[in-house]
């Protein structure tokens, strides 16, 4: 009988080993951010995000993010927001940062919930929704293949109208490339029958975002402001010139290459940041 007792508990043992622990349950009203993925949520305990004094370039861009931030953060009413343009121009950082922000003026009050658009929104929100608490939902560079009518469509229904539409306590924060989001091709302006429809079509889904702003290549001038701006905030010296040739190796001014050019400067003086 010992033997026995003790061959169940090796069997029990093994089967323990092999079954996948049950995973903890997320307090949506403790951390800053979240990673939502569908079939599993991560936890996220430090928002990492610059501050908003060091993103420049964009000031309108940023004044219209940051008070739409606070606005959702203080349980009033805001908009969903659709940034999109140039890449490097800081779009990703402007969001983490205007939640950061907002966080701190309304400890508690406002999380940042980084998704993707094939992620199960629709049970996200169902997740949020009665919370006494405010969500930012991100969808970084958003794009849809050609040809995806399905996926557009959700997204519009998600917006307004649908459904399943998002809660009054969750807003979405979508980067893309384009205005438009999908592709356009040259071939639709020459469609014989409704010329305009598929391009209206594309257009439809941008215009549900209450909040279009669009992020441009920097002057030279912006580009200087930006490494000036890094710089001085890791007390590094830089050349105007050099800073500039940089730039030009690179193909392009904007906010993320004047931050590798001050990782660069750091990395010279063998120097962290």
């Amino acid at each position: 009988m010992t033997d026995q007792i003790a061959i169940l508990r090796r069997i029990a043992d093994a089967l323990d080993r092999l079954a996948p622990p049950v995973p903890a349950a997320i307090d949506w009203m403790v951390h800053p951010a979240y990673v939502w993925q569908g079939a599993t949520t991560r936890a996220v305990p430090v928002l990492e995000a610059p501050s908003l004094d060091l993103i420049r370039g964009i000031d309108a861009q940023k004044a219209a993010v940051v008070g739409n931030v606070l606005r959702l953060a203080a349980g009033a009413a805001a908009h969903d927001m659709l940034l999109w343009g140039a890449r490097g121009m800081g779009k990703s950082a402007l969001l983490r940062a205007s939640v950061a922000a907002a966080a701190a003026a309304h400890p508690g009050r406002i999380a940042l919930v980084q998704a993707t658009a094939d992620a199960g929104l629709a049970a996200l929100f169902a997740t949020l929704r009665g919370h006494a608490r405010s969500y930012l939902v991100f969808i970084d560079d958003l794009g849809f293949d050609d040809g995806d009518s399905e996926g557009p469509r959700r997204l519009r229904s998600w917006l307004e109208g649908g459904v399943e539409a998002r809660p009054a306590n969750v807003r979405l924060a979508v980067t893309s490339n384009r205005r438009a989001i999908v592709e356009r091709h040259m071939r639709e302006q020459d469609d014989p029958i409704n010329p305009r429809d598929v391009v209206d079509d594309q257009l439809a889904l941008a215009d549900r975002f209450g909040l279009s702003l669009g992020f441009h290549a920097c002057s030279q001038d912006d580009y200087l402001a930006i490494v000036a701006g890094y710089a001085a905030h890791h007390a590094l010296q830089f050349d105007a010139a050099d800073a500039l040739e940089w730039s030009k190796r690179r193909g392009s001014r904007s906010g993320r290459v004047a931050w590798h050019y001050v990782t660069e400067l750091a990395g010279r003086s063998a120097r962290i940041i």
